[in-house]
C-alpha cells in the first residue's frame, strides 16, 4: 500500500521547435492545490482499492486500512505490504491495530525500495494513462480522470494482474 500525489504547478515550459519557427508555450493553471490518493492492490486478481483524502497522516490513512478491511474475504487475513511512511507506524495506530490484530497485520519494505511494491507500477501506469500531456484547470478535474482510471480496476481485471507481475 503506497500513496501518490497529484499536484498541479504554476509553470511555464517549452519544447524543441526547428530555429525559423516561434516556440509554442503551454500554460499551466497556477496553484499548488494538492489531493493524497491511498491505494492498495490485490496482485492475484488484479483488484485495487483506492481512497482520496485531502492529506497524507494517520488520520486519513486509519480509514483507508478501514475501507482495506471491509473488502478482505470473509474468514480471510489481510497482510498490507507498506512503505516507511512515518504515518504507516504512528503511535496514533495502535488503537486500531490492535482492536483488529486477528484480521490485519502490516508489514513494511525495506527503506527506498519502491520497486517492491507493486502500487507502485499502479501509480506508474496511473500517471501515463490519466495526466501526462493533459491539461486540468482545476484540480477537480484531475481528481475525476484519476478517480474513472481506479474505477475500471476496482473489479479483479486482466490489466492490473499482468501489471503485478502474478502468474
Amino acid at each position: 500500500m503506497d500513496e501518490c500525489h497529484f499536484q498541479q504547478h504554476g509553470t511555464r515550459c517549452a519544447m524543441w521547435v526547428p530555429p525559423e519557427e516561434t516556440d509554442p508555450i503551454l500554460l499551466h493553471a497556477p496553484t499548488r492545490k494538492t489531493v493524497a490518493l491511498f491505494g492498495a492492490v490485490q496482485p492475484a486478481s488484479g483488484r485495487v482499492c483506492t481512497r482520496f483524502a485531502p492529506q497524507f497522516n494517520v488520520g486519513t490513512f486509519e480509514p483507508f486500512l478501514g475501507q482495506l478491511l471491509r473488502h478482505r474475504a470473509r474468514g480471510r487475513r489481510l497482510v498490507a505490504i507498506l512503505d516507511n511512511a512515518a504515518y504507516h507506524s504512528a503511535r496514533a495506530l495502535e488503537p486500531f491495530l490492535t482492536a483488529h490484530r486477528e484480521v490485519l497485520q502490516l508489514l513494511f519494505l525495506p527503506p527506498y525500495s519502491p520497486e517492491l511494491n507493486p502500487v507502485e507500477r499502479l501509480w506508474k501506469l496511473t500517471r501515463r494513462l490519466c495526466t501526462h500531456n493533459r491539461y486540468f484547470p482545476q484540480l477537480e478535474e484531475l481528481v475525476e480522470a484519476v478517480a474513472d482510471q481506479m474505477d475500471t480496476w476496482r473489479y479483479p481485471n486482466p490489466v492490473v494482474h499482468r501489471l503485478c507481475g502474478i502468474i
